[in-house]
């Protein structure tokens, strides 16, 4: 299934009644939820089994070298974990899958740095998800301690991506 066709897909969707729809062939699933079935039941995901190759075409490597580079960071993330004590931080995560992006564009500043003071409803980061760029807001008031995902990596839902220490 090629993006054309999961865009006429959800406008399809958005013109009926359907809270929820399920697709699986061979290897690749989607789920399509509307606005009404996310705020009901609090879901924000969508899925897909080969996002890489199905949404974003223009990635050179195959899904698997894409799957493998988006183990290494999570790696380092991992270890730069390690020697920083998290029993005061607040882990801020991904609230959806995507390529996360520290700016909005390649020559505009970040949104946020370590050491930064961040507010509920500041921007933290952009995280493109078909084609869409989706600001991520802060939900609470507090430093920048760390920043744990590198610009223009894949992330998935509920990856870690800031340690921010309460205010």
């Amino acid at each position: 299934m090629d993006q054309k066709e999961i865009h006429d897909l959800i406008k399809l969707i958005n013109k009926t009644d359907i809270s929820e729809f399920r697709l699986k062939e061979k290897d690749f699933s989607i789920v399509i939820r509307s606005n009404d079935y996310v705020k009901n039941n609090g879901a924000t995901i969508v899925t897909s089994a080969a996002p890489q190759a199905a949404v974003a075409p223009q990635a050179p490597a195959p899904v698997a070298n894409t799957a493998a580079a988006s183990a290494a960071p999570a790696k380092a993330a991992s270890e730069e974990l390690a020697s920083v004590d998290e029993s005061n931080l607040i882990t801020f995560k991904s609230p959806i899958v995507g390529t996360f992006y520290r700016k909005s564009a390649p020559d505009k500043p970040s949104y946020v740095k370590v050491d930064d003071m961040v507010s509920p409803g500041s921007i933290l980061c952009v995280i493109e998800a078909m084609k869409l760029f989706n600001e991520i807001e802060c939900e609470v008031s507090g430093k920048i301690v760390k920043v744990l995902v590198d610009d223009a990596s894949p992330v998935e839902y509920d990856q870690p991506l800031f340690l921010i220490e309460p205010a």
